[in-house]
């Protein structure tokens, strides 16, 4: 896959507010054809988690919660409400940190992220008295599902990304990283490439999936943007397609755990 020397970032307007059932594959076609954008060959469709979530009916009401207590004593140390904490727990593998405001786990799907992606912000009405919003079921099966739906429309070669925004350890600030990935190389290995002297590479991957997911996070925003798919152009990947489960740093890699 070569680099190009241009990108273009759409965001593709009119995606109503999405709900439980909705067929999200094919609001976004409906939302497409409506803003007459052109999809071309090797284009790749960026999605946001919380669009997914949604669709997925992935959405819990605190009201409807009972901690149990180890979800009351952590929420102790952790200030939070002990229902959310209960609903984090559930989601989660194990706790890597906690402290004062912030709970950091292992979420079932492999990532290390705050609060297990459990979000109470932009939930969908209707959905609670205090509705809080989950992770989607196995993103990169959701991404390989809408990137079969639209592929079959377009008819075109297309790939899939669903991002979220991810704190990181040592730096301040929210980035967009890839939660699923389908019909792209998630991951690309660099390895044995030449350098601009003609050395070849012997370490270098790359996060694929996480640099598009970041680059379509600058147009979907954080807050009442209402942006949750981008259309990005000019890349044709044509290194097989690898999931981002890839992504994930094995345990016996990983020298901070």
């Amino acid at each position: 896959m070569r680099t190009p020397e241009r990108l273009t970032l759409s965001v593709v307007p009119g995606i109503p507010l999405i709900k439980a059932g909705d067929d999200l594959g094919a609001l976004i076609i409906a939302a497409v054809a409506q803003a007459k954008l052109d999809v071309g060959d090797g284009d790749i469709v960026a999605v946001a988690q919380k669009a997914v979530s949604k669709a997925q009916g992935r959405c819990v009401d605190l009201a409807t919660v009972t901690p149990s207590w180890r979800a009351r004593a952590i929420a102790i140390e952790v200030d939070k409400d002990p229902r959310l904490v209960e609903v984090i727990l559930a989601e989660s593998v194990r706790i890597v940190r906690k402290g004062p405001g912030v709970l950091i786990v292992e979420h079932g799907s492999g990532c290390i992220m705050a609060n297990a992606g459990v979000d109470q912000s932009n939930t969908p009405s209707g959905a609670g008295a205090e509705p809080v919003l989950l992770l989607p079921k196995n993103c990169d099966a959701a991404a390989e599902s809408l990137r079969a739906a639209l592929t079959a429309h377009f008819a075109k070669r297309l790939g899939v990304v669903i991002n979220d925004s991810f704190g990181r350890p040592w730096r301040r600030g929210t980035v967009g990283v890839a939660l699923g990935a389908a019909g792209i190389p998630a991951l690309r290995n660099l390895r044995g490439q030449p350098d601009l002297n003609g050395r070849p590479l012997q370490f270098t991957e790359t996060g694929f999936a996480d640099e598009i997911a970041a680059a379509a996070a600058l147009l979907m925003g954080q807050a009442d943007e209402g942006h949750p798919v981008v259309l990005v152009s000019g890349f044709a990947p044509s290194d097989a397609a690898i999931a981002a489960r890839a992504l994930i740093r094995p345990a016996a890699e990983d020298l901070f755990r």
